[in-house]
């Protein structure tokens, strides 16, 4: 694999709890466990690089003890970081609250992450056969959107762009929005965020719609059911749901993440789209039986995952496909 994927986004750091449910307005609750990890775009960027993408980072890293916490994070999983830290603030914050039915809530305080300019990007290039993704995070904050949407919208042709609008979706102000969708290649996001998008409807009319009349350069568009799986949908009209795994889940957080990672990866490495997808929604099942954002698989637990689950006639191996005229 020789392209890379430079990840303009925001990495924060993570303060998880683990609770066995959310406390009620006025009431307090004593966690099970607590940790301090890296996370936001971290989660994706591990991903990717575990299965066995060269992943760099042109977003901002504060200057403070956050930021001096994520970049030694970044060094261990072999990311580089672009950019110089930001002299004037350290990097944000994410408190996570795990319940135990392993869904989780989050509340956030933005940092150095919030504040991107053409000027910070300089050091931020791209090569043939790189890759760029950013997420809706960034694009919320307004500190950093316009200068990010005016980086992406200067990208090579040739350059595969990949978004990720994320929950904060209605935060981003629809122009910004409709700029970034118009130079996506591939866009992944879930059936809310969709819908955020294109308009009430299942996922098969969602897909098509978000195609047709908001990202006129995609080569398709993946829409994610978590546990169920994926529906994939390309520009040539081909369309296919893809089955998840069933697994006991214990942290769904950074499943979203470690699905894009995986398949952005597998496509760059030359996989077809509906074969990266299977194999992202491998790493998914993979990483939610584990604890932690950053709890991607390499490609050789996935390649195990998948060799165990073609033996024993797993989900994941049942697809729904159909093509539009």
């Amino acid at each position: 694999m020789s392209g890379r994927l430079v990840h303009i986004g925001s990495a924060v750091v993570d303060y998880v709890y683990r609770i066995d449910a959310l406390p009620a307005p006025g009431t307090e609750k004593t966690a099970s466990s607590f940790a301090r990890v890296a996370g936001g775009g971290f989660n994706m960027m591990v991903a990717a690089s575990r299965t066995g993408m060269t992943v760099v980072f042109g977003g901002q890293l504060g200057s403070g003890p956050n930021g001096d916490f994520l970049r030694s994070a970044f060094a261990a999983e072999g990311i580089e970081t672009l950019t110089p830290p930001s002299p004037h603030m350290d990097s944000g914050n994410c408190v996570a609250m795990i319940s135990s039915d392993a869904e989780r809530t989050f509340v956030s305080w933005p940092g150095a992450e919030s504040i991107l300019t053409l000027d910070m990007m300089a050091p931020v290039s791209v090569a043939p056969g790189d890759w760029a993704f950013t997420s809706g995070y960034t694009l919320s904050y307004p500190g950093s959107r316009d200068a990010l949407t005016d980086w992406i919208e200067a990208l090579p042709a040739q350059t595969p762009f990949v978004f990720d609008p994320t929950p904060v979706i209605s935060d981003i102000p629809r122009p910004i929005l409709s700029r970034l969708l118009s130079r996506t290649t591939w866009l992944s996001c879930n059936a809310t965020e969709a819908a955020e998008i294109a308009g009430p409807g299942d996922v098969e009319s969602l897909a098509a719609r978000l195609l047709a009349d908001h990202c006129p350069r995609a080569a398709g568009v993946v829409i994610r059911s978590a546990a169920k799986g994926c529906h994939v949908r390309l520009a040539d009209g081909t369309a296919q749901t893809i089955a998840g795994f069933k697994v006991k889940a214990v942290d769904t957080n950074g499943a979203g993440d470690s699905h894009i990672g995986a398949f952005v990866s597998a496509l760059a490495r030359g996989v077809p789209p509906f074969e990266a997808a299977r194999y992202a929604n491998a790493a998914a099942a993979i990483s939610v039986t584990r604890h932690g954002g950053s709890s991607a698989p390499t490609d050789a637990e996935i390649q195990t995952f998948l060799s165990q689950a073609a033996a024993t006639g797993a989900p994941g191996q049942n697809q729904k496909a159909h093509q539009t005229a």
